[in-house]
């Protein structure tokens, strides 16, 4: 063989097992995603349920993943016996226990307590041809063949108007929940953004990620002032309310993503109102800003 082939053999063989590494990731799966809930929304179309504040799971039939496609290292036992068919949830601890549901699934070798304390709440089977009731319908099938307790159907019933709906969230954040989702009824499952699936929260919120730290003046010199963050469609801006004296001390770190409350959209700029920080979100992967 000629020297220089051979010479370069190590750097198509580095080439190749990088390939196979990247080949290996899981791409993330593609999900229908909520828009904001209008009050002029046609309630009769929708079906309603509780908003469980968890993380996003997604079962491909051989897998567990987040909703970026981080691969959930859960323990044997919780998927043993689920079937080949995708199927679309909230991975959830329980009501005001977000970052105990985030602390889990992370992490590398599973904790089987940890896990004995999450529950799959199931709302769609993404495969499924059918509207969403006839997959509503499917899905309580399929969980009734699982048969295992932490595997769960989310509830879900119609409300006659605005008035009964509003009533509806407040007896749900009244007893620690987040709020409410809405699935139009005839929808097919689409991998987008749409009105064919809503949220209604008493608050609004969104997810940014993390592009640099500012420095804090006043009783915050030293610490961190505030962070500049952008959004998916690349608006940029700060958030520096919100943030606990932990937070300020050891801030999440560049290129993650954390969640932020706000008060509307400035109509010029596109720029939240008022945004101030909520909590990191664990379950997406970090990136380099």
């Amino acid at each position: 063989m000629c020297p220089r082939l051979v010479s370069l053999l190590p750097v198509f063989f580095s080439i190749a097992y990088s390939a196979s590494l990247l080949a290996a990731e899981p791409a993330p799966p593609t999900l229908t995603l909520a828009n904001i809930y209008r009050d002029d929304i046609p309630l009769a179309e929708y079906w309603v349920s509780e908003k469980y504040d968890g993380v996003r799971g997604y079962w491909d039939g051989t897998q567990l993943l987040t909703r970026g496609g981080m691969r959930i290292q859960a323990p044997p036992w919780f998927t043993a016996g689920w079937p080949e068919t995708p199927l679309d949830g909230e991975l959830w601890a329980g009501r005001g226990r977000f970052a105990q549901a985030v602390s889990t699934i992370r992490q590398a070798q599973p904790n089987d307590a940890a896990w004995r304390e999450i529950r799959f709440m199931l709302f769609d089977l993404p495969a499924h041809p059918g509207s969403f009731s006839e997959r509503n319908i499917e899905l309580g099938r399929i969980i009734a063949a699982i048969r295992q307790p932490w595997v769960r159907h989310v509830e879900q019933s119609k409300v006659s108007n605005v008035a009964a709906l509003r009533a509806r969230m407040a007896r749900v954040v009244k007893q620690g929940g987040e709020g409410l989702m809405l699935h139009r009824g005839t929808a097919l499952y689409r991998a987008e953004r749409s009105d064919d699936l809503l949220k209604y929260k008493p608050y609004l919120d969104a997810e940014a990620r993390v592009i640099a730290h500012l420095p804090g003046r006043g009783k915050y010199t030293g610490l961190l002032g505030a962070l500049e963050v952008e959004t998916e469609a690349g608006l940029r801006f700060k958030l520096g309310s919100g943030l606990s004296d932990a937070e300020r001390h050891r801030p999440p770190a560049l290129g993650c993503w954390v969640t932020y409350r706000y008060n509307g959209i400035n109509a010029k700029t596109g720029i939240p109102r008022f945004a101030r920080f909520m909590r990191p979100r664990g379950d997406r992967e970090c990136s380099a800003p």
